[in-house]
């Protein structure tokens, strides 16, 4: 009988590769995650300019920070290396996919396929909607911080004008993965996190409740987001029989073994701790490891240049759809900029206030209907940003600040000159800032949907992964969802902005789905609807690659749902091997 080094080879640690590891672990399989990026525990995540100048992803470089940035023809992408994958830089949104969408767009799996398994991940992601509440006049105590996010309010606002004339728009507020309240008390700002597994980080560190500060999207330094590395690996490593986790290990290829699999995977710990003599990416030796079982979770672009490389260990997967039906679920950014209460040209400034609070704290969603049938859902979300970015965008309106630095600086020299004695400069300190408006009442929108998955990825003569993909095919999509946003701006009497991208028919995602489908044969994907690639027992695909098209909402809690139910098969299977009881 074969013996190998684990049960369970997972590669990578995003929505996939996490659930699929606690899962499997706590079924008393031995479980190793391989994972290329380090460890980012709260507080570690980089702040100045200095420090962020290097907080990429590219080894070959020496870079082994956390921003991945993928850019193709007509299409650029934004994902994350790290212990905990997209999780830590995601903008934290539970949605499930709408029950009514999935036979009309062609999936292989329902709703009720997945239902208990969207109950199971978003208990264990602790999903809380934004506590907002909008009239902030019913504020009675230090609870009020979360009552006055003016752009939940202004979103919320916006739905109500749009609904009047359009009953296809909702607002909402989705359930995020942020503590927000600890069990059975309020909602509190910065309160200690009661109820969490001890981290696998430093179990001696506080979480905090929400900060409210707009830093989600570039890791939270107070442990308030529900990473993947504090709910499921934090609960793995409680277990009797703990997955062994190394981050840093890069794998390179894997293939058929001794009725398993081998997995060669390289170890970037010695530059990534910044050890100037290590090995260049390049020279590091590959090393080995065996498996019964492999799961491939490296996410949509790393799964399926994974696979496109080790095609030729793999006969029986069908090379005519590896690397089919991408997407980027719709993505699409603009910006509404100084919002004002009244129409009117000098109206009184909407304060928007897009930092304060996490990046996003509500949605509305718009029904898509086509000739009376319901085509599937779109969505719109205030899209925040670290507070620090304020400062930025005021400084790159140089005019104004000229002038008022030129006003300020002829009352420090009348004081210099002895022409005034007043020595309380405040006013005049304040009056320097300006008024603020264009920070204060501008707000990104992210739209997301359903764009159509046509889009193939595949290797160039030089070994690199090429998506060929663009908005032609999806313009009355993305028609659709630039008329709500301009629509937003409309009745928040704000000025439209375009991402200028969008003008050379390119977008930038977040969101990037497909390479790997699922499907009923092999005919049409790569897995089954459990998860397992056609023709190569024990080998699943658990992550956005196995999507088969847009999801619609954001599709973070729709992959850990897969991966829930791609477990399941899993399990079976190891017991029936007898691998566990």
């Amino acid at each position: 009988m074969t013996t190998f080094d684990f049960d369970v080879i997972v590669v990578g640690s995003g929505f996939g590769g996490s659930v699929m590891t606690y899962r499997l672990a706590e079924a008393g399989l031995r479980v190793c995650l391989l994972e290329r990026g380090k460890a980012w525990p709260p507080g570690s995540f980089p702040r100045s300019p200095w420090r962020m100048r290097t907080n990429f992803w590219d080894p070959s470089e020496r870079l082994h920070g956390l921003f991945n940035i993928w850019s193709f023809a007509d299409i650029g992408g934004v994902v994350s290396s790290g212990l905990g994958g997209g999780s830590l830089i995601y903008a934290n949104v539970l949605y499930r996919k709408a029950a009514e969408t999935f036979e009309p767009e062609g999936w292989p799996i329902g709703y009720h396929d997945l239902a208990a398994h969207y109950d199971a991940t978003e208990l264990m992601l602790n999903g809380q909607s934004y506590p907002f509440q909008a009239d902030p006049a019913n504020r009675t105590d230090d609870h009020h911080l979360y009552n006055v996010t003016s752009k939940t309010r202004a979103m919320r606002h916006a739905a109500q004008l749009l609904s009047r004339d359009d009953p296809n728009v909702e607002f909402q507020l989705p359930k995020l993965a942020v503590t927000f309240a600890n069990p059975d008390s309020p909602p509190m700002v910065g309160e200690p996190i009661t109820g969490a597994p001890p981290s696998l980080h430093d179990r001696g560190r506080t979480r905090l409740t929400c900060q409210l500060c707009g830093e989600c999207d570039i890791g939270c330094n107070f442990g308030s987001k529900n990473t993947l590395d504090l709910t499921y690996l934090s609960a793995a490593m409680q277990l009797a029989q703990p997955p062994s986790i190394r981050t840093n290990a890069e794998v390179r290829t894997f293939a058929p073994h001794n009725g398993g699999y081998q997995v060669h995977y390289v170890d970037h710990t010695a530059a990534a701790n910044g050890d100037p003599s290590a090995p260049k990416s390049s020279e590091l030796e590959a090393l080995p490891l065996t498996s019964r079982f492999l799961v491939l979770s490296a996410g949509s672009f790393g799964s399926t240049y994974l696979m496109l490389k080790n095609i030729d260990s793999f006969s029986h997967v069908n090379r005519q759809v590896l690397g089919t039906k991408f997407c980027g679920n719709g993505d699409l950014l603009t910006v509404l900029v100084r919002s004002k209460e009244e129409q009117k040209k000098r109206g009184r400034p909407r304060v928007l206030d897009s930092s304060y609070g996490p990046v996003i704290t509500s949605a509305i969603r718009f029904k898509d209907v086509e000739e009376g049938e319901l085509r599937g859902y779109y969505y719109i979300e205030d899209a925040g940003y670290p507070d620090f970015a304020n400062w930025l965008i005021e400084s790159a309106n140089p005019l104004p600040l000229f002038k008022r630095a030129l006003g300020f600086g002829r009352v420090w020299l009348s004081r210099r000159l002895g022409f005034t004695d007043d020595s309380d400069i405040s006013e005049e300190i304040s009056r320097l800032l300006g008024d603020c408006r264009l920070s204060s009442t501008s707000m990104p929108l992210l739209g997301m949907g359903r764009d159509t998955a046509d889009g193939t990825m595949e290797l160039t003569k030089k070994g690199r992964l090429a998506v060929n993909w663009n908005m032609i095919s999806s313009a009355s999509y993305f028609g659709k969802v630039r008329k709500s946003a301009m629509s937003i701006a409309r009745v928040l009497h704000a000025d439209f902005k375009e991402n200028p991208l969008t003008y050379l028919s390119r977008v930038i995602t977040v969101h990037p789905l497909g390479g790997c489908p699922m499907a009923h044969t092999s005919d049409e994907g790569v897995v089954d609807t459990q998860g397992e690639v056609f023709g190569h027992p024990g080998f699943y695909i658990a992550d956005g690659s196995v999507i088969p098209g847009a999801i619609g909402p954001n599709p973070s809690l729709t992959i850990a749902a897969c991966a829930d139910r791609f477990a399941d098969h899993l399990i079976s299977k190891a017991r029936a091997d007898g691998l566990i009881n």
